[in-house]
């Protein structure tokens, strides 16, 4: 299994923007990112340091493999 880079909320909603997800709206530090095609939304919290289990989370609602992240980064 591939180790996760710490990265923040910020850097997390640039990369997944690379693969065609957009800014929905946002509640408080959570932010709500959808992709229409195939139809996926996920919630990236707006934090300094995401928590590995939270970045693997992401991941898996994306349908992305770590190493296919970090090529977005």
């Amino acid at each position: 299994m591939t180790k996760l880079p710490k990265i923040s909320g910020k850097d997390c909603i640039k990369a997944l923007s690379r693969v065609g997800f957009y800014i929905k709206r946002q509640t408080g530090s959570h932010i709500v990112l959808r992709n229409d095609d195939p139809f996926c939304q996920l919630v990236v919290p707006n934090h300094k340091e995401l928590d590995r289990g939270t970045l693997r989370a992401i991941l898996r609602q994306a349908d992305l493999s770590v190493h296919e992240f970090e090529k977005l980064l």
